[in-house]
């Protein structure tokens, strides 16, 4: 079942910088030359919602992965444009982007990235006490309280569960009040209680703390988290999905491997989406 927003196949304005926590303009990325190369994105404009969830779906080499990598400022386009806030990526030099990454950005891995000398709260503030930034008690208690970290906070890696390691993972992103989080597959290593808790989480800080996350993930009960569901094929946006479950999420991707994957929807994803 696809959603029944209008199309916006052929819009061309990007989105106003006020309404989006990140955006992109005509980006397009390609790996390899001649007869190795690889369109991984070709065009692709999108805007991400401020205070909302939005998942990022599509079959195997779609180009998922490097739209977030690219919207992150992990990886640079060959051209196009990419927003952080009011801020664009693909004009900044290498230390520019490295503090914009710093100061405005959340990252949540599959591997969970923990120091395992330190404990849950110095993993939580590491990235804090590297710029020699003091975290804002108030706010740090609140993402504490909302993982249901406190009892652990003693606590190193070793000495937590693989769900409580991805807690630490997720308050640690959350502890300096990015502009955007981007979490590619943050469930891939977790079984499924432990998925749904971290899920369960990351939903609340949309809901409780307004902050603004992006997920890659191949599942759709991850993605019925979320409040609207992107899904990617050849490097375009094919199709939006607001207010996903589970099933209609699956019904979506059994059409990709249907040879369905160029349809596109009937009506206007509510994003600012546009593909090429």
């Amino acid at each position: 079942m696809t959603n029944t927003a209008p199309s916006t196949a052929g819009a061309q304005s990007a989105p106003g910088a006020g309404d989006f926590a990140a955006r992109t303009q005509q980006i397009a990325k390609v790996y390899g030359r001649g007869d190795a190369q690889v369109v991984a994105l070709d065009g692709v404009t999108v805007g991400i919602p401020r205070g909302r969830f939005t998942a990022i779906m599509g079959p195997s080499g779609s180009g998922k992965s490097t739209l977030m990598h690219c919207m992150a400022g992990l990886d640079s386009v060959d051209s196009g444009q990419v927003f952080i806030g009011g801020t664009e990526l693909t004009r900044l030099k290498d230390k520019q982007l490295t503090r914009l990454r710093r100061d405005k950005i959340g990252f949540i891995f599959q591997a969970f990235n923990l120091v395992p000398t330190l404990t849950a709260l110095e993993n939580i503030t590491l990235p804090m006490d590297i710029a020699g930034r003091r975290a804002e008690k108030e706010w740090l208690d609140e993402v504490i309280d909302t993982v249901g970290l406190r009892p652990r906070l003693k606590h190193r890696p070793t000495e937590l569960s693989g769900g409580q390691q991805q807690r630490v993972a997720c308050a640690r992103a959350l502890a300096s009040r990015p502009e955007i989080i981007f979490a590619d597959e943050p469930t891939g290593n977790l079984d499924s209680r432990s998925g749904a808790e971290v899920l369960g989480f990351l939903r609340d800080s949309v809901r409780r703390m307004g902050q603004t996350i992006v997920m890659v993930t191949h599942d759709p009960s991850a993605a019925a988290y979320a409040d609207q569901v992107l899904f990617l094929s050849d490097g375009q946006i094919v199709d939006t999905m607001t207010g996903p479950t589970a099933e209609r999420v699956l019904e979506r991707m059994k059409g990709f491997d249907a040879g369905g994957h160029n349809t596109r929807p009937a009506g206007a994803p509510e994003s600012g989406v546009s593909a090429r």
